[in-house]
């Protein structure tokens, strides 16, 4: 079930329910949980449950559950599974063919997303971006053609460089970088993701808990990129900037959204033509 992810008072009746009806909470830490029960005086044993535990656990709250034992699942902020864990869990309850259902709640995904003015008729929820560069840059990459608004989280220390990294892979889109969501110093900028870039970059990093919310592509991105215009910039690559067959061909790939594959191989024939 969802939980506040700042202001207590997004708690749903519902839930504050369903948290005074059950045997157990499994929660990410018993400490943040037990804030939340301590301020609506929920009476409730706690165990918890997280990434580095999972593995353990899950046999014996399945266990628990088959002897009847009512549980729920909370995460420290929003809804458990985005983001956080739960999804093995309730995989392996349905599996078993144990009842699970949703008292649904606060999110900062869709908190940011209405918050930021963009586009939310169509969207895709990337959650955290992989910490190394490469790796970032691969994965923005993947997703640069989604047909809709693209909405992350992300640390504080690694704000600047990861909106640099969008702006560099994904283009100049308009964004929107929230933070501290339904709390006292809640914060939303918007602006070009280089503009933001360089605000983070110059401020540091921020306080708080971070999603960003990022615009979708320009409908005529796509077919812009026609085999003269691979070709020339494979060219400027490999030839004006001295960059390898296979680097360049990486890089026009993840610009173009088009298959690292079929780059390469424009990237071969343009070599052996001279």
């Amino acid at each position: 079930m969802a939980t506040p992810i700042g202001n207590l008072g997004d708690i749903t009746l519902r839930a504050l329910e369903t948290l005074r009806k059950v045997d157990l909470i499994a929660c990410e830490d018993t400490r943040e949980a037990g804030k939340l029960a301590a301020a609506y005086d929920i009476h409730c044993d706690k165990i918890p449950y997280h990434d580095h535990n999972a593995a353990e656990m899950r046999p014996k709250i399945i266990a628990m559950l088959k002897e009847g034992m009512r549980i729920a699942l909370i995460s420290d902020a929003g809804m458990p599974l985005v983001s956080d864990p739960g999804y093995k869990l309730v995989e392996n309850c349905l599996t078993e063919n144990l009842h699970v259902t949703c008292a649904p709640g606060a999110s900062a995904s869709l908190t940011a997303l209405v918050l930021s003015g963009l586009p939310s008729d169509r969207f895709f929820f990337a959650g955290f971006l992989p910490p190394k560069q490469a790796a970032r840059k691969t994965a923005l990459a993947g997703i640069k053609t989604v047909p809709g608004t693209l909405v992350f989280y992300e640390t504080a220390p690694r704000l600047s460089e990861s909106l640099a990294d969008m702006a560099e892979i994904l283009g100049d889109r308009p964004a929107c970088v929230c933070r501290e969501l339904t709390k006292k110093f809640e914060e939303t900028r918007r602006g070009k993701l280089s503009e933001l870039a360089r605000h983070y970059d110059v401020a540091g990093a921020p306080k708080g808990e971070i999603a960003i919310v990022v615009g979708p592509p320009d409908a005529g991105a796509a077919d812009a990129w026609t085999d003269e215009a691979v070709d020339r910039a494979l060219c400027e690559m490999i030839g004006e900037k001295g960059m390898s067959v296979k680097d360049a061909s990486a890089f026009v790939a993840a610009q173009s959204g088009i298959k690292k594959s079929l780059i390469y191989q424009r990237a071969l024939l343009l070599r052996n033509r001279k």
